[in-house]
């Protein structure tokens, strides 16, 4: 079913499962970005599709996909196995390089529990991810293994008034050995629903991904 004259929904196997996704591909896209949500969230995530709009500008596919069942989603253990939900994107990316239109250096962009399984992912991944970017992660739950293995360049953006989340990045931070940054949005919450400020994490992230997808 087609959302847009860039888009389109897809199911995405995952064993015996179909994961529901909706695609953007820009004409001459460049890279392209797999969104993992946080707990309770969905492709539908107005927060995720307004950052992935921003990247669709500049010329960034992105897949926008749901990694539990609605069923699922409906149990908090699930909403928290971090080894499901990477698991999960794994499958989506082995999916997205067997596209032939979608052969492009790739990216993730995980939020909350979604950032964790990101880098777990990536950390275990046979196909190079080449740039990671979270928000509001809880990356702390992605594991000290995959921390340390993690070879992919990863920005962090945190909100400012977001206390808690900013001293477990940090900790997970100085895990970490591939290149990274550190950003924290002045006068934001965890869910960024201050003015301005998810547009600054839209534009952090856009230009994390061009500045390390672009070379890849």
């Amino acid at each position: 079913m087609e959302t847009g004259s860039d888009e389109k929904e897809v199911v995405l196997p995952a064993g015996n499962l179909g994961l529901h996704g909706i695609i953007a591909l820009p004409p001459g896209a460049s890279a392209f970005v797999l969104f993992a949500h946080g707990s309770g969230s969905s492709r539908h995530s107005p927060r995720n599709k307004l950052v992935a709009t921003a990247l669709n500008r500049s010329g960034i596919g992105t897949l926008l996909m749901d990694l539990l069942t609605p069923e699922e989603d409906c149990v908090q253990a699930r909403r928290f196995d971090v080894d499901l939900l990477a698991g999960r994107l794994l499958r989506a990316t082995e999916w997205i390089v067997q596209q032939s239109d979608m052969a492009l250096p790739l990216g993730y962009f995980g939020a909350s529990i979604g950032a964790a399984a990101s880098i777990r992912a990536a950390s275990l991944s046979p196909i190079r991810i080449g740039a990671i970017v979270s928000r509001g992660g809880r990356v702390d739950l992605a594991g000290a293994d995959a921390l340390k293995k993690l070879l992919a360049p990863t920005l962090l953006i945190v909100g400012g008034f977001d206390t808690c989340v900013i001293e477990r990045n940090e900790f997970a931070f100085a895990m970490l050995t591939c290149q990274k940054e550190l950003a924290i949005v002045p006068g934001a919450t965890h869910l960024f629903e201050e003015p301005g400020t998810l547009e600054s994490v839209a534009r952090l992230a856009t230009q994390w991904f061009t500045r390390h997808l672009g070379s890849a």
